[in-house]
């Protein structure tokens, strides 16, 4: 189980102490969706529920989702905290969050790293499907929010940059990882879409369903981002 794993574990435990829906996905992609809101559901009934909506790239920037920030203000930008929570060997920091030694792993293509310098931290649901698919209509913020959104483990995550670039910003319908990653993949590709009530295209939605079958019908829990 990756690191990201067992930290969207501990968050579902928490959530469990506080205040979590037992209902369905579909549920949380009506309108009264509400932020902060914690939803337990199974991976199946998440992607039979998300929305199905013809997608839409008109007017897509990256620069309209600014990233890598330092929300936390201690020196280390969004990437370095996704860096440093997903070592297997903790690195040195020093000065301006440069990072010397460690050691990680890239679920995307099975490659062990030991240079920090070597990896990119990708947004699961890419900056470009992310418009597609709901940002368009965000305010800037917003938009900002989910580029650098630590609060989800499942959205951002460490691999080589080699497997980002080949992934670039293909949804599932046409980039998958290496065959031992892929239902944690669709987990959490559809825990992204479903926290942020984003939408799937068709092609999307059968293919993730067609993923699934072959994966566990895994219990999830997602927290409402909007």
């Amino acid at each position: 189980m990756r690191l990201r794993s067992v930290l969207a574990a501990a968050i579902a435990a928490a959530a469990s102490t506080t205040t979590l829906l037992a209902i369905p996905a579909h549920a949380a992609s009506a309108q009264h969706r509400a932020a902060g809101e914690a939803v337990a559901t199974t991976l199946y009934d998440a992607i039979d529920h998300l929305a199905v909506a013809d997608e839409d790239r008109t007017g897509y920037e990256r620069t309209k989702f600014r990233h890598w920030i330092d929300a936390d203000k201690n020196g280390c930008n969004t990437r370095k905290e996704v860096i440093l929570a997903e070592a297997v060997e903790a690195p040195e920091v020093g000065p301006g969050c440069s990072l010397t030694g460690g050691s990680w792993y890239s679920p995307y293509d099975g490659v062990t790293v030991t240079d920090a310098a070597g990896l990119d931290v990708d947004h699961v649901v890419p900056l470009a499907e992310a418009w597609d698919s709901g940002a368009s209509t965000w305010t800037p913020k917003e938009r900002e929010r989910y580029a650098n959104d630590l609060h989800e483990p499942r959205a951002l995550i460490a691999v080589t940059a080699k497997s980002n670039r080949s992934k670039a910003d293909k949804d599932v319908s046409d980039w998958l990882p290496v065959q031992n990653d892929q239902c944690e993949y669709v987990t959490d590709w559809t825990v992204v879409k479903t926290r942020w009530g984003l939408t799937i295209d068709q092609r999307e939605q059968d293919t993730l369903r067609q993923l699934a079958a072959g994966c566990p019908n895994e219990p999830i829990t997602v927290e409402l981002a909007r």
